[in-house]
């Protein structure tokens, strides 16, 4: 199992380097790539205009049958709007919400969210 992420200013890639898991960065200028494998989907907070390439990932082949669940990276001063991205994605396509972080995520982050991912991956083998 792989972790997919979107990260446009460094944030998501940051906490994604921390995790040390195998990964696949979606890319913005053709986010058309099949996985063909099961995965986790984490990405930051933005405006739907500029998350769009990961709905076009999302919906390509069978990526959206292979996705877990989703975790989002975001900013807690947005308060209600913390991970809205992450909870879009859980909400349109019936997905769990995993997990969410702040900025780059903190060593609890990290610890925790590896436990989540070793949770999924002892039930999807």
């Amino acid at each position: 199992m792989k972790l997919v992420f979107f990260s446009l200013t460094g944030q998501t890639r940051r906490f994604i380097k921390k995790l040390g898991l195998p990964s696949y960065e979606i890319d913005t200028s053709n986010p058309f790539y099949e996985m063909n494998e099961p995965f986790i989907l984490i990405v930051p907070t933005y405006d739907i205009e500029v998350t769009e390439v990961v709905n076009d990932f999302i919906e390509y082949k069978s990526n959206q049958e292979n996705m877990l669940g989703v975790a989002g990276g975001g900013n807690l001063n947005f308060a209600d709007l913390f991970i809205f991205t992450a909870k879009d994605i859980a909400r349109d396509y019936e997905v769990p919400l995993l997990y969410g972080f702040e900025f780059s995520g903190t060593d609890e982050d990290v610890k925790n969210f590896k436990k989540v991912v070793s949770e999924i991956e002892s039930k999807n083998p």
